[in-house]
């Protein structure tokens, strides 16, 4: 059967900029372990396929897959599936709402503006602190090596995915750092997380923070542009009453390390959610034929 392809660049106004991930419209009939095939071979760091919904609450459903396995919720797949969405007539907003239907469950996303201004933000799984560390921890030490950090203590984030958090001292710090990968991948698979997320702040006038995300498993890279990592540093920020910006809200930077300028809007709102979110462009329209 041939379905609907797109690929879309996430977080990013023009191409190459963002997050790239493929989408599969009309995925009825696909099973596990053709969807994962699938993303397997389209080598991009999440590929997502959308079904009807189960409940008359949700816009659509969607499945979520990297090109090792399944992931019950990443935030670059879940704005760019929407962006997706409305562009082919799957979803309408209903007062500027999408619901997705997921792993992760019922999950709501803001929509606003129209064209190549829309932006697309949406409700992050709630984040706890798992645990505050120290940059001389014997299990984060390595990988903090050579970097001067700020003021915040390293903290291990829970949001779905688990994440290390630590703050650099300042912008160009971080942005020249080199990551010791032997080191990431170590306290990935020791503390059964992705990695380490490191930020920095900021005095340029789009964003507030720099981030850098280092995967240690299942493989060492440096992500684009984290949607879902982004939200659990929001959180940890949010509960150590040090978030940037005003109201709440702020953007980040990142990806430049690695060719790409994303911009990520985060909004952390009078309940203590955490909204991840941003612009995306569609680059490939098509079909697949499996």
């Amino acid at each position: 059967m041939i379905r609907r392809y797109r690929q879309v660049d996430v977080f990013a106004d023009h191409p190459g900029a963002g997050n790239p991930l493929a989408v599969v419209l009309d995925a009825d009939g696909l099973d596990d372990a053709t969807m994962q095939a699938i993303a397997r071979w389209t080598r991009l760091p999440e590929t997502t396929f959308v079904f009807p919904p189960t409940t008359p609450d949700a816009s659509y459903r969607l499945r979520i897959f990297s090109p090792r396995r399944e992931v019950p919720f990443a935030g670059h797949p879940s704005v760019g599936t929407a962006h997706v969405a409305l562009d082919a007539g799957i979803a309408v907003p209903r007062d500027g709402v999408l619901v997705q239907e997921g792993i992760a469950g019922l999950l709501p996303l803001h929509v606003s503006g129209e064209g190549r201004a829309r932006v697309i933000a949406v409700r992050t799984p709630r984040a706890r602190v798992g645990e505050v560390a120290c940059s001389v921890d014997p299990r984060l030490a390595p990988a903090l090596h050579g970097l001067p950090l700020g003021s915040l203590p390293p903290a291990l984030m829970d949001g779905g995915r688990r994440w290390w958090i630590a703050e650099v001292a300042d912008e160009a710090a971080l942005r020249t750092a080199t990551p010791d990968w032997s080191a990431v991948a170590r306290l990935a698979h020791d503390t059964d997380t992705m990695g380490l997320c490191v930020f920095a702040r900021s005095t340029d006038p789009v964003y507030y923070l720099v981030v850098r995300a280092w995967v240690g498993a299942p493989a060492a890279f440096e992500d684009a542009a984290s949607g879902a990592a982004n939200a659990t540093l929001a959180a940890w920020l949010a509960s150590r009453d040090a978030l940037p910006g005003s109201g709440g809200f702020y953007r980040v930077s990142q990806g430049r390390e690695v060719g790409h300028d994303a911009i990520i809007e985060l909004q952390v709102d009078a309940a203590g959610d955490v909204w991840s979110g941003g612009r995306a462009c569609t680059i490939v329209r098509g079909e697949i034929d499996w």
